[in-house]
């Protein structure tokens, strides 16, 4: 289902936990958010995460907003909060040959599926970025740019794209030559020159045509 339940409303000046205070309204106590980071990148893993936020001002995470318009930092200092705030979270890290042998759209559902399967209290309830995902097990809505009007989702965008951050510049260290620290994998003018001159390295993902050109498998 991909609904609130019946007479449930979110104004449009709810803010950005009018989505868990209209579930909640309606007897929905666990409201998850689930999103993902690295999805558009072409090297490096997909990582996933989920959250729960309590209900009152323990759940109100100081700063929270879309992890992709937060600083670094701001990012840092967010996951700290929503980490030690949180009723329950998870994450979910997705390799770089399984998104190859799958496909970048299965890999990001099956994900997202995963993290809400790990969160150590069951949601009653999901609230996903974008597009609906099936086979959560619990009603849920696809929320439009999620990530930015929804607190539970942006706790999980957090989440995620600190924790695949924290990865890429891991991988980094491994293969300094593609300044993995600066771009994380995604495609930039940098990225792809160090790609033409090196080729791919072996955490490239395969079905970009960016890198099978690079690697000599595409005119």
């Amino acid at each position: 289902m991909s609904v609130l339940p019946r007479g449930a409303t979110v104004r449009r000046d709810a803010g950005p936990y009018g989505y868990e205070r209209a579930l909640r309204r309606h007897g929905v106590t666990h409201v998850a958010g689930v999103d993902e980071a690295g999805r558009g990148a072409c090297a490096g893993p997909l990582v996933a995460g989920a959250c729960i936020l309590p209900a009152g001002r323990s759940g109100i995470v100081p700063g929270l907003a879309d992890s992709k318009l937060l600083t670094a930092a701001a990012r840092e200092r967010c996951y700290d909060q929503v980490v030690r705030r949180a009723l329950a979270w998870s994450v979910v890290v997705v390799s770089h040959e399984e998104c190859d042998r799958v496909g970048m759209h299965v890999a990001n559902v099956e994900a997202l599926r995963r993290a809400v399967a790990l969160l150590p209290v069951a949601p009653e309830y999901v609230l996903t970025d974008g597009f609906p995902v099936d086979g959560l097990g619990v009603p849920g809505l696809a929320v439009w740019k999620g990530d930015r009007v929804a607190a539970c989702i942006s706790a999980a965008s957090v989440i995620a794209k600190v924790t695949r951050d924290r990865l890429m510049d891991d991988l980094d260290a491994q293969w300094p030559a593609y300044d993995f620290r600066t771009h994380k994998g995604y495609i930039t003018e940098t990225h792809t020159a160090a790609l033409t001159e090196h080729g791919p390295s072996p955490v490239h993902r395969m079905r970009f045509v960016n890198v099978r050109r690079a690697a000599g498998l595409e005119s």
